[in-house]
C-alpha cells in the first residue's frame, strides 16, 4: 500500500489536525469516547483526514461498521446495506454506521435514499465530501447531521506526520535510514498545502527515488533538490464552479476593497495559476471599479474595461499583466460606493414605491399636438441661465439618491451636489431676457 494509506492513524491519540472538533474535551472526541456518535458530514479538502477519521471511528464503535464509495455505489447497493442495518437491529440490537466517501457524487435521488433510515436510527451515515454540503447535500440529509469542517493541516503538523513516516519500522520509511534535511522538510510542507497525503506521497517517492530493490538499511539522503522534484509542480486545490472559485473571488474584490494590492494580486495570480477564465476576473473587476470606487477615481472604470477588451484579445498567459495593472489600482484608488447605494436604492423605490409620472415639463415636446397636451411647457434650458444650473423639479418628490463622499474626485461632486441643492432651496427663477433656444 501507498505510505499515506499504511500511515492512517488507528486511534485518536495518533489523529493529527482538526483541534477544533477532535481536540481534548471538544465535542466529536466526546461523541466518540462515549460511543454516541450521530450522524454527521465531514466537510473539507482532500488529505485532511476525513477518510482516516472514519477508519479510527469503525475501530472505535461497537456498531457495525460499512463503508461505500459514492462513485462506485448506486441505489441498489444502498438500498441493500439499509435493508441489512434494519435486520442488524431487529436480530441482534445493533446498530449501523454507514460511511460514504465522495457523499457529494450522489445525486439527489440518492441521496433521498438515506433519509428515512437516517431519521430513523437505522444507520448512522458519516458522509464525506470536499463539496459545501449546503449547496451539494439535500437540505433535510443536512438538517439530520452535525456537519464538522476539516481545515487544511498547518505545516507544523505536516512535518509531524512526515517525522512520524520516517521514524515508524513498521507502517514507515524508517528501514531507509532517511536523513531529511530541514530545508527539504520546509519545501515538503509548503508545497503540501495543508494536504497530508501529497506530502507523504512526496517523501516516498523521494526515498524510493534513490533506493535500489535491496531497500532495507540504505542510507538516503533527501535535500531540497529531491524533495523539489519529487513533488514538481504544486497542485492548486481549486474548482471552478465550487467553493474554491467563490471564496477566491470574493477574497480578490474584498482586498481590491479594503485596499490591499499585495492580496488582490496574490488572489489574483492564485485563480489564475488554477486555471480560473481570466474573462470572469475581468468581469467582476469591471464590477467592482464602479460598485466600490465609483466617482471616487472615475478612471478606475476605464481601465478595468480596458483590462477586460485586452483580456479578450491577448488571452493567457499575457493578459495576467493588465489585470494585474487594473487590479492594484483599483486597490490603491480613492473608493466610494455612493453610486452603487444611489442606484440599488432608486430601483428599491421603482419596485416597491409609486411610479412617479414624468414632471409635465420634462416631457418630450418635439412631435406634433404635444403643445396641446402641455408637454415641455414651462421647462427651463439651463445654459440660459449662471453656470449652466437652474432650479427646477426634476422628479417630482423631494429625495435625495446620490450622496456623494469626500473622497477623491467625489469631492468636487460633492461641492455640486450642495450647490445645486441651495439653488433649489432658492426657488425657482424666472426666465432669462434673451433665451438661447426654444424651450
Amino acid at each position: 500500500m501507498p505510505l499515506p494509506v499504511r500511515m492512517r492513524p488507528r486511534t485518536l491519540d495518533e489523529f493529527v489536525g482538526q483541534e477544533h472538533f477532535i481536540g481534548t474535551g471538544k465535542l466529536l472526541r466526546r461523541m466518540l469516547q462515549s460511543d454516541r456518535l450521530a450522524s454527521a458530514v465531514f466537510y473539507g479538502p482532500p488529505g485532511t483526514g476525513k477518510t482516516a477519521l472514519a477508519h479510527i471511528i469503525a475501530r472505535m464503535t461497537r456498531a457495525a461498521f460499512v463503508e461505500v464509495n459514492a462513485a462506485a455505489a448506486g441505489v441498489k447497493e444502498i438500498r441493500q446495506i439499509l435493508a441489512a442495518a434494519r435486520r442488524r437491529i431487529e436480530e441482534q440490537g445493533r446498530r449501523t454506521v454507514l460511511f460514504i466517501d465522495e457523499l457529494h457524487r450522489f445525486n439527489r435521488a440518492q441521496q433521498d435514499v438515506l433519509l428515512n433510515d437516517v431519521e430513523d436510527g437505522v444507520v448512522i451515515l458519516i458522509g464525506a465530501t470536499t463539496e459545501n454540503p449546503f449547496f451539494a447535500i439535500n437540505s433535510p440529509l443536512v438538517s439530520r447531521s452535525q456537519v464538522f469542517q476539516f481545515e487544511p493541516l498547518s505545516e507544523s503538523e505536516i512535518r509531524l506526520l512526515i517525522r512520524r513516516a520516517l521514524d515508524d519500522p513498521e507502517r514507515g520509511l524508517a528501514s531507509f535510514s532517511v536523513e531529511l534535511t530541514d530545508e527539504a522538510a520546509h519545501h515538503l510542507a509548503r508545497t503540501s498545502d495543508g494536504d497530508a497525503r501529497r506530502a507523504l506521497a512526496a517523501l516516498e517517492v523521494a526515498v524510493l527515488s534513490q533506493s535500489d530493490s535491496g531497500g532495507a538499511g540504505q542510507q538516503v539522503v533527501v535535500d531540497l533538490a529531491v524533495a523539489a522534484e519529487s513533488v514538481q509542480r504544486k497542485a492548486l486545490r481549486y474548482d471552478g464552479t465550487g467553493d474554491e472559485h467563490y471564496d477566491s473571488i470574493s477574497a480578490f474584490i474584498k482586498s481590491i476593497r479594503g485596499g490591499d494590492p499585495d492580496a488582490v494580486v496574490y488572489w489574483l495570480a492564485r485563480m489564475l495559476e488554477a486555471g480560473e477564465d481570466p474573462r470572469f476576473i475581468a468581469r467582476r473587476t469591471v464590477i467592482a471599479a464602479a460598485e466600490d470606487i465609483g466617482n471616487a477615481a472615475p478612471f478606475a472604470l476605464v481601465l478595468a474595461q480596458a483590462a477586460a477588451d485586452a483580456t479578450q484579445m491577448v488571452g493567457m498567459p499575457e493578459c495576467q499583466l493588465p489585470l494585474a495593472q487594473a487590479a492594484i489600482y483599483l486597490a490603491c484608488a480613492p473608493k466610494s460606493n455612493a453610486s452603487a447605494l444611489a442606484i440599488w436604492e432608486a430601483g428599491r423605490d421603482v419596485r416597491e414605491g409609486a411610479t412617479l409620472p414624468v414632471p409635465v415639463h420634462l416631457r418630450d415636446s418635439h412631435y406634433p399636438g404635444a403643445s396641446r397636451l402641455g408637454a415641455g411647457e414651462g421647462y427651463k434650458y439651463p445654459h440660459d441661465f449662471p453656470d449652466g444650473m437652474v432650479a427646477q423639479e426634476y422628479l417630482g418628490v423631494d429625495k435625495q439618491y446620490y450622496v456623494p463622499t469626500g473622497h477623491g474626485q467625489e469631492a468636487k461632486m460633492r461641492e455640486y451636489v450642495e450647490q445645486f441643492k441651495a439653488l433649489r432651496a432658492a426657488g425657482v427663477p424666472d426666465d432669462p431676457p434673451q433665451p438661447s433656444r426654444p424651450s
